[in-house]
């Protein structure tokens, strides 16, 4: 149920249809992936301006707002309205960041799609943290991307956005489609922020990277295990190793490769290895076609 401090119900057109011609000079109608701008205010105080598809604002706003630790009540919330019209999104809280003039100066912006920001005190708030990385079976791991294949609707129509979604074992609970990955995560943090979830249990799945934004993001909503069908970064292995995260990457098919917490992998279900390809360029996964 929609909590009742959403005042809005936002939801915006994710796609459109536009005229392209090909290399043949033959015109076409293709679908392309809305972008827009939503600026954020707090009690306000203009924080931040997403670039965003816009399918589920509220939701993004909060996340945000939690991940950059604006925000850490739930309870505080008294009011979220989007208005597409004048491209903002207020929320109005009884808590808020201390100093937050000086929060918004200390920023780094990062290599996430749309210059996502993290800011210093977020890092400083993991100090200490080590999540409890659950067993995970190959058989559930190869089940669960199977189910994520039927998903990415949006990108499957216009592409140029990144899918996210939690999940429990094999089971997809939310999946969210934008156009960076940063906001997909943020929205889907606000809404597990929203139901008053814990995060020890799930898996976190990105289309995207993992960049030690993406780990942060996971390790604040305590979710131990992270799946990308993208890679990793240097930075964001060095962060998932030191917060106990179990870190997945290049997961398509039945091809993976665990980057940290190995030991929490339990290998039931493993391909069958096949012979050198002629050209002797090493092996080939023949359920994805991916060179391991």
């Amino acid at each position: 149920m929609t909590p009742t401090f959403i005042k809005s119900n936002a939801a915006a057109q994710l796609t459109m249809a536009v005229e392209v011609m090909d290399e043949q000079g033959t015109l076409q109608t293709r679908q392309i992936a809305c972008e827009r701008p939503l600026t954020v205010y707090l009690n306000w105080k203009e924080i931040v301006t997403l670039m965003t598809l816009g399918a589920r604002p509220e939701a993004l706003v909060l996340g945000y707002l939690k991940n950059q630790g604006f925000i850490e009540d739930i309870a505080a919330i008294e009011s979220v309205i989007v208005d597409w019209e004048s491209e903002a999104a207020a929320v109005v809280s009884s808590q808020q960041a201390a100093d937050l003039d000086k929060s918004l100066e200390k920023k780094t912006v990062t290599s996430g799609c749309g210059q996502g920001t993290m800011y210093g005190s977020v890092m400083k708030k993991l100090e200490g943290v080590v999540l409890a990385a659950p067993e995970l079976k190959q058989s559930t791991l190869y089940a669960l991307l199977k189910a994520l294949s039927a998903h990415n609707e949006t990108y499957k129509m216009a592409g140029a956005v990144h899918g996210c979604a939690i999940c429990r074992g094999s089971e997809i609970l939310s999946f969210v489609e934008d156009v960076g990955r940063h906001n997909a995560v943020d929205t889907l943090a606000g809404e597990l922020w929203m139901r008053g979830e814990a995060g020890h249990d799930k898996i976190f799945y990105t289309t995207g990277r993992l960049t030690s934004e993406m780990v942060i993001k996971v390790a604040q909503m305590g979710i131990p295990v992270l799946l990308s069908r993208s890679g990793v970064t240097q930075m964001g292995l060095d962060l998932a190793r030191q917060l106990g995260i179990t870190m997945i990457a290049r997961a398509k098919g039945r091809h993976f490769e665990v980057f940290s917490g190995h030991d929490h992998m339990v290998l039931d279900e493993k391909p069958p290895v096949l012979a050198p390809s002629p050209a002797g360029r090493g092996m080939r996964d023949a359920g994805c076609g991916i060179k391991p």
